[in-house]
C-alpha cells in the first residue's frame, strides 16, 4: 500500500494532519477496490494495474437535445476488455439507481458489497449485523 497509494510516510510534526492523511489514503483504498471488484469480482486487481486500465482515458461530453452522450477513448492494450466491464458497472448502477428511491441508503451499500464481493458472499445476500441487548 504505501508504494501504490503514497503511504509512504508524511512530513509533518502536526499528529492530527498526519491520521487526516492516513485515514483518507486508507478510506480511497478500500473505495478503490470495492470499484474495482464490481468490475473484476473473481479475481484481486492491483492498484499499479488496474489505475492505468480503468482510469488513464479521454472523455468528450457532447450536449445535444436535452441529452448528454460522454464518449471515452482509452489507449490501454486493454481497453475493449476494460470498457466491457465498465459497461457492466454502469448498468448495474442505472438499474440500482432506478430503484433507489425505494431503498434506503444501507440497503444500496448491502447491493454494491454483494455485487462487489459475489465471489466471497457464494451468491448469499448481506446480513445486517446482529444488533447489541441495551445495557
Amino acid at each position: 500500500m504505501k508504494n501504490q497509494w503514497g503511504w509512504g510516510g508524511f512530513v509533518t510534526q502536526d499528529l492530527a494532519r498526519c491520521q487526516l492523511a492516513a485515514r483518507l489514503v486508507a478510506l480511497f483504498y478500500d473505495w478503490w477496490n470495492i470499484f474495482v471488484r464490481l468490475v473484476e469480482p473473481d479475481r484481486h486487481m492491483e492498484a499499479i494495474t488496474s489505475r492505468p486500465l480503468l482510469l488513464h482515458a479521454i472523455a468528450t461530453r457532447v450536449r445535444h437535445a436535452r441529452q448528454t452522450t460522454i464518449t471515452v477513448a482509452s489507449s490501454h492494450a486493454r481497453a475493449i476488455p476494460a470498457a466491457k466491464a465498465l459497461r457492466a458497472v454502469a448498468i448495474f448502477l442505472r438499474e440500482l439507481a432506478k430503484t433507489a428511491e425505494q431503498l434506503t441508503g444501507l440497503q444500496r451499500w448491502r447491493r454494491i458489497l454483494a455485487r462487489a464481493f459475489q465471489v466471497f458472499l457464494q451468491g448469499c445476500q448481506l446480513r445486517s449485523p446482529p444488533r447489541l441487548a441495551p445495557s
